[in-house]
């Protein structure tokens, strides 16, 4: 059972030049048509200063129904990555829609006497959240390596491709705060005010499911948090309905603050029928909790993403649309154990 109790927060060791990160299969399969992007994923990685190596189950054509291999077999390779000291970092090459098939197989006990930066998103949402459940472990929602790395920062302008190599070698190898984070020309104010708390989130879908397992973080760990979530695909009143769903369970009277994700694919927002926007959505659902909110920000499936390490302390002020990390999310390596 998970301790009401805050936990202290268990930050990774900070990476060196040379270190190995690892590509892996979490979720969902490699299709032969983004070979080209996953290669390209490599090369950044690379240019940021790491050794790659992509983990056998990354293999072009490799599936099983949805899914790059069995919950059990991911699983394994999961907990082999956990457990070699050589590897000092895992991505997922994807998302998909497998994490809540292995929840009760990952091995804790590896992440706590080693912990390493796991980065994604989408349901590598669900392993950020239950990880920091039982571990106290930052979660690293950052992009996935294939549509990310390989793909959303490929069509970036350079300018901005090269600032972000820079931001996530930061917080991968820097024991220093990053502070602001670069505030992007689609943020928005939705409503005014400032906080400061710790980053919880991911994919609001994931953030409702993860809440309906044995894992789920215990309520009191939304007090003073700042939530951050997006949403890809579905309708808008599924949207609506998720939100619901957080008022209901009493984390919406719990957070200090709010960033939305750039919307994706969602059906039924802005459409010419008179629809909803998904501010008014929010603020419909949020009534007259009278915190602020921060949207429109790039932590999703519109891409490139900007880093939220979950569990770290964040500064949000939704009306000068400024959002600081307040704290690493790496320690340095003369410290050993569970770092606060």
């Amino acid at each position: 059972m998970i301790s009401s109790a805050l936990p202290q927060l268990l930050r990774p060791r900070a990476l060196r030049p040379g270190d190995l990160v690892v590509i892996a299969s979490l979720s969902g399969p490699l299709h032969a048509d983004y070979e080209p992007d996953l290669e390209q994923a490599v090369v950044v990685l690379e240019r940021m200063g790491f050794r790659v190596r992509r983990a056998p189950l990354l293999e072009a054509g490799r599936h099983r129904w949805w899914s790059a291999a069995t919950p059990a077999e991911i699983a394994r390779e999961f907990n082999g990555l956990l457990r070699d000291p050589e590897v000092r970092a895992i991505i997922a090459h994807d998302g998909g829609q497998t994490v809540l098939g292995y929840l009760d197989l990952i091995d804790v006990e590896a992440i706590t006497a080693d912990p390493k930066p796991i980065l994604g998103y989408s349901d590598i949402s669900l392993l950020h959240l239950v990880l920091y459940a039982q571990t106290g472990l930052v979660g690293f929602h950052t992009d996935l390596a294939t549509s990310g790395l390989g793909g959303h920062w490929q069509a970036a302008p350079a300018a901005r491709r090269a600032e972000l190599e820079r931001l996530y070698a930061t917080l991968l190898t820097s024991t220093e705060p990053i502070g602001a984070l670069p505030a992007g020309p689609s943020w928005e104010c939705w409503r005014a005010g400032r906080t400061e708390g710790r980053l919880i989130g991911g994919v609001i879908n994931r953030i409702v499911l993860a809440q309906a397992t044995p894992y789920a973080l215990p309520l009191e760990w939304f007090d003073g948090a700042v939530l951050f979530w997006e949403e890809l695909g579905g309708q808008a009143s599924y949207v609506w309905s998720y939100l619901q769903i957080l008022r209901h369970a009493g984390i919406l009277d719990r957070i200090a603050g709010m960033v939305v994700g750039i919307p994706t694919a969602i059906d039924g927002l802005d459409s010419p029928d008179a629809s909803p926007t998904l501010r008014e959505i929010v603020l419909d659902v949020l009534g007259d909790r009278d915190i602020p909110v921060l949207g429109n920000v790039e932590v999703g499936h519109a891409g490139p993403n900007l880093p939220m390490p979950v569990g770290t302390r964040v500064a949000l002020d939704a009306q000068q649309r400024s959002l600081s990390l307040l704290e690493p999310a790496v320690r340095p390596h003369a410290m050993t154990g569970p770092v606060g």
